[in-house]
């Protein structure tokens, strides 16, 4: 019988599709284990050999826990709301609906065939009303809290509202990062319903106000940072720039510290840990105000991580967007200074920061007092100063500050240090990076006492006072697409309000065209008579796409509820993530969302988690091997890889899907392309051998491979055992379709191990101890393997084992039962057919995992080097624990030994018990 893997493979998935075998069991006083992907972005183009990488590491996981009597959630589903999807209604008119339904059942169709354990009935589209509808209402509950900072967490916005008619806002413990003016009870009682929603707008966690924004003027919407690459659109490849637009954000600053603190405990890859940990940026430092000479009241305020470095202070630089700008440039440097304001805005961040030798920047005329010389400080504008970080202002100290010293440089302004009251010029920083800055006021104080000293005296005149920022910024929440989730809020005189949960969901309507209006509104304000209660404007913007991932993790514990988002029994049930795999490309992006979120539905009481993911894999990314043929320039010949360097040629991809071993089909190629079908070649011993190299799997690249053409080809267990196969799973590694026909020969070996001339033939007679020394060798290696997440070695593990017991000439059930339930995980279909075929009844994920017996890998030979005056000249087999006196005469009267000793008689003879024995001569 020959291993006919595709009509194997469609009867399992049949047989596990009719039968839910992987249906998810909520088996009280059973351990639990959830095991989680990060859900796919359906595009049209499908899935390539590198997408299932961490589906398929998560999948041989779930049916491991699975064979060891666990809980298994192992659920999937789509992230359905986008861009693309909207980008392509916007070309054709199609709605977004129809094209992403397309785009979702080719995804599953693909799934299906690598036959993976999900949990279908728990799957989740956030597109889908019923879905959005919670995430609408989290919108809510967020937009009801603010931060509590008394008690380190979120509560009820109506808590905050009954302090301020109690005490008013002065000594109150609110987070907020905007400025705010003092207020009574009585005020607050007094002020309008508007003036009251400005000042809770403050608080809010989430919130609508005037903000930085990455807008991208051609697809007319606002952009993630994750969505930008180089400062263009990851989508369309647009500039971005940065713009101040009214928008939803989320305030993400208040959670900055327990976002810092919680990723201690987390069993997340340090680079992953590391990147947050920037992110977030935590700095301790200080605010200082610089009162600006032409105004008592005017102050601009700077943070700086280095106080001491105040006396050496020559400038301010403002961001070019700094609000104070406008204000206090004086007439002369007007015209200068709004052309760079103009250039500045078609430059994004990276652009800016890029490299300190192209800073520029100007002066705006205006001069602010040093606090403590009263000295006049010229103040400039420079593009390396950002709006959005810190303060928007810096106080420039080139002595010790390379950005500082390379703009000084640049426009001639003084370097200086004042050390013991006295200006030396020559000081510079490359000279003296680094150093105390020193004077009469701090003279022979070391840093801390200096720090100490300084901010005393700018709190003791209510100039400066000590404090920690982050870099960490608010997330700008609000999208001007369609195709998102509807923010279910609601105006009415210039007041947003938020829908009664009743009113949920709150449905995207239909629009005629998904293009924003001509006056420049969201595609929303397209739809007609689409008012909340036929009076009032709704919001127009709609969610990003990371609003549905936030929180999918938890509707998964609970896909159908339609009374809760999740109900506490299942999400204590369930708790939290055991093992996420996914993209590292998400590390500020998502991964930092979805803590957040899960950390706001601790504080208000829906979850007892903290954080929503224990352990955290980034697979490494699968390259494409792209392969290349060479076409003399100005002709349509093409010339064999090894002959090309005698003509000047153009090197072109080729489809890999027409090459095999390196070896491209001419005909094939000649029907690939029109402008090749009159193609002539120079030939290699009668072959066109073409170029190889590794690269980034891409359509323009014609290096992407289908998991359905290796599927057909090869099968599923031989795609889920060769992904395996290529590397560790953390690491990049190249994708070689020529290497594939290796693990699907081992399969083909595996199924001959229970067949004899293509019948069916198993032994029921008990096994040797060199048999039950392979498999329980096996056994081990494969646990240890899973148990480390170490997919690759346990590869080689199995395929040593095969040989072994094919050698062995093996077909002894007592061998062969345990070995197929080590490798269901990996090859669930093949295995799944042997366990048939071996009589068991029931699918071999519900087999107990094989435990291994330490006793039977005890060696029962030793091979021990034998030496002479230290030096190995061969090696004797005995018996393992053979006592030491007897291997010492069974070595001193063998052949080889009466050889080497040649007459002379040993002085002593060292036996190390199953190490080596060595003879002293």
């Amino acid at each position: 019988m020959e291993y006919s893997f595709k009509l194997i493979e469609q009867r399992w998935q049949a047989y596990w599709k009719d039968n839910k075998t992987f249906k998810t069991n909520e088996t009280p006083n059973k351990p639990t284990y959830y095991v989680l992907d990060m859900f796919p972005y359906p595009s049209g183009a499908g899935l390539h050999v590198g997408h299932p990488l961490g589906y398929i590491a998560s999948d041989i996981i779930a049916r491991y826990k699975k064979h060891n009597g666990f809980n298994v959630l192992h659920p999937m589903g789509y992230d359905s709301f986008g861009l693309p999807a909207e980008q392509y209604a916007i070309q054709t008119g199609q709605h977004p609906a129809v094209t992403t339904e397309e785009n979702i059942n080719r995804y599953r169709n693909q799934l299906d065939k690598i036959g993976f354990s999900f949990d279908w009935d728990r799957e989740v589209r956030t597109s889908n009303t019923q879905y959005y509808k919670w995430t609408q209402w989290l919108f809510i509950k967020i937009f009801n809290a603010w931060f509590n900072l008394k008690y380190n967490k979120a509560e009820p916005i109506e808590m905050l509202i009954k302090t301020f008619e109690t005490i008013g806002n002065d000594g109150n413990t609110a987070f907020t990062n905007v400025p705010t003016n003092i207020f009574s009870a009585q005020e607050w009682i007094s002020f309008s319903e508007k003036q009251k929603s400005d000042i809770l707008m403050n608080y809010r966690l989430a919130y609508l106000s005037d903000t930085y924004v990455n807008w991208c003027p051609q697809l007319g919407t606002v952009l993630a940072n994750d969505e930008i690459k180089n400062g263009l659109s990851e989508r369309g490849g647009f500039p971005v720039e940065k713009k101040i637009m009214k928008q939803w954000s989320m305030r993400l600053t208040a959670y900055a510290q327990r976002l810092l603190d919680g990723l201690i405990e987390l069993d997340w890859t340090e680079s992953i840990k590391e990147v947050q940990k920037n992110w977030i940026g935590k700095s301790e430092g200080a605010y200082i105000n610089f009162q600006l000479n032409s105004s008592n009241n005017h102050y601009i305020k700077v943070f700086t991580t280095r106080p001491e470095t105040i006396f050496g202070v020559n400038y301010i630089v403002l961001a070019p967007e700094h609000p104070l700008v406008n204000n206090i440039c004086t007439e002369v440097y007007k015209h200068s200074l709004t052309e760079y304001q103009l250039k500045t805005k078609q430059k994004n961040d990276r652009e800016r920061l890029a490299t300190i030798a192209n800073f520029t920047g100007v002066f705006t005329g205006a001069y602010v007092n040093h606090p403590f010389t009263n000295k006049q400080i010229p103040v400039w504008i420079a593009d390396y100063v950002l709006a959005d970080y810190g303060t928007g202002a810096v106080m420039a100290v080139p002595a010790h500050d390379s950005r500082d010293y390379a703009f000084s440089k640049q426009y001639n302004l003084p370097i200086t240090q004042v050390i013991n009251g006295g200006d030396i010029s020559q000081n510079t920083y490359e000279q003296k990076e680094g150093t105390l800055i020193n004077s009469e006021f701090l003279n022979n104080l070391n840093v801390q006492q200096a720090v100490e000293k300084i901010l005393n005296e700018l709190n003791k005149i209510k100039i400066g006072i000590k404090t920690i920022q982050y870099k960490l910024h608010d997330i700008v929440f609000g999208r001007q697409r369609y195709w998102g989730e509807p923010v279910p809020i609601y105006f009415k005189d210039d007041i947003p309000y938020a829908l009664n949960e009743n009113e949920l969901p709150l449905v995207l309507p239909e629009i005629d065209k998904y293009l924003p209006t001509s006056d420049g509104q969201p595609p929303l304000a397209r739809a007609l008579n689409w008012k909340y209660q036929n009076t009032n404007e709704y919001e127009y913007s709609t969610m990003p796409g990371w609003a549905g991932s936030a929180w999918y993790f938890l509707r998964y514990m609970d896909a159908t509820n339609t009374k809760e988002f999740v109900s506490k029994d299942k999400a204590n049930f369930w708790k939290q993530i055991d093992l996420y795999i996914g993209g590292n490309e998400h590390a500020t992006g998502h991964l930092l969302y979805f803590r957040f979120w899960t950390k706001i539905l601790k504080d208000l009481g829906y979850i007892e988690i903290d954080e929503p993911a224990k352990k955290l894999i980034n697979q490494g990314m699968i390259l494409g091997r792209s392969n290349f043929v060479y076409r003399i320039n100005g002709t349509n010949q093409f010339v064999s890889k090894g002959l090309k360097n005698q003509y000047q040629t153009t090197a072109l991809h080729v489809d890999v899907n027409i090459v095999e071993q390196d070896i491209l089909n001419l005909e094939a190629f000649k029907n690939w392309r029109s402008d090749f079908k009159d193609a002539s070649f120079i030939l290699e011993n009668d072959k066109y051998v073409c170029g190889v190299e590794e690269e980034k799997m891409s359509k323009s690249k014609y290096n992407v491979v289908s998991p359905d053409d290796i599927c057909s080809k090869y099968g599923a267990d031989t795609l889920r055992m060769y992904e395996m196969f290529l590397g560790p799973l953390e690491q990049s590694k190249p994708w070689n379709t020529n290497g594939i026909s290796g693990v699907h020969n081992f399969l083909k070996k595996t199924w001959r191990l229970f067949f004899a001339n293509g019948t069916f033939n198993i032994s029921a007679d008990a096994p040797n101890n060199k048999e039950l020394k392979v498999l329980h060798k096996t056994i081990k290696k494969i646990t240890e393997d899973l148990n480390n997440f170490s997919f690759n070695t346990s590869v080689s593990a199995f395929m040593i084992c095969v040989n072994e017991l094919t050698e062995l000439k093996c077909n002894k059930r007592a061998i062969l039962e345990p070995l197929l339930i080590c490798l269901a995980p990996y090859t669930p279909h093949i295995a799944e057919e042997l366990w048939m075929q071996l009589g068991n009844k029931s699918s071999i994920s519900e087999a107990p995992f094989p435990e291994y017996n330490k006793n039977y890998l005890v060696e029962d030979e030793f091979n021990y080097p034998i030496s002479f005056n230290g030096k190995v000249k061969f090696n004797l087999l005995f018996v393992a624990n053979t006592p030491s006196q007897d291997i010492e005469k069974l070595v001193l009267s063998n052949d080889l030994t009466i050889k080497q000793l040649n007459g002379l008689l040993p002085k002593r003879v060292i036996v190390v018990p199953n190490k080596i024995v060595n003879i002293v001569l």
